[in-house]
């Protein structure tokens, strides 16, 4: 009965699919949100908010899994020196993923934050 109840909410409403999508751990959330804020500034309301706006805008584009890939991917790209090399050379397939991470990022960063100016992410050295 919850199955046939499931499959109908989902032909029933549009969109459904991204939020059984939306897998991310708290600890995952809680994670990015600590850093995103270290990195604005500190701890505060000021920076809390937009922080997990950007979080909850990601989990709401992308499942865990993809999230964790494309992070992954991205701190490797900007890997220094020899160590990343094999990483800045990565298949084109990687190469995409991270340019669709950052695009994403970027579209949660100029909605969340007020000014548009955020320091969290950035594009990879």
């Amino acid at each position: 009965m919850k199955k046939v109840l499931l499959a109908l909410a989902v032909v029933a409403a549009p969109g459904i699919e991204r939020a059984l999508a939306n897998d991310f751990p708290t600890q995952a959330r809680v994670e990015f949100v600590l850093a995103c804020m270290n990195l604005e500034g500190g701890q505060s309301y000021d920076t809390l908010y937009p922080c997990v706006c950007m979080i909850d805008r990601i989990a709401s584009q992308i499942s865990y899994e993809d999230y964790t890939t494309a992070e992954t991917l991205s701190f490797l790209y900007s890997t220094p020196g020899e160590r990343g090399g094999i990483f800045r050379d990565a298949a084109p397939e990687a190469r995409s993923r991270i340019e669709q991470f950052q695009t994403l990022h970027e579209e949660a960063e100029a909605t969340c934050f007020v000014s548009g100016k955020s320091r969290v992410g950035g594009e990879p050295s």
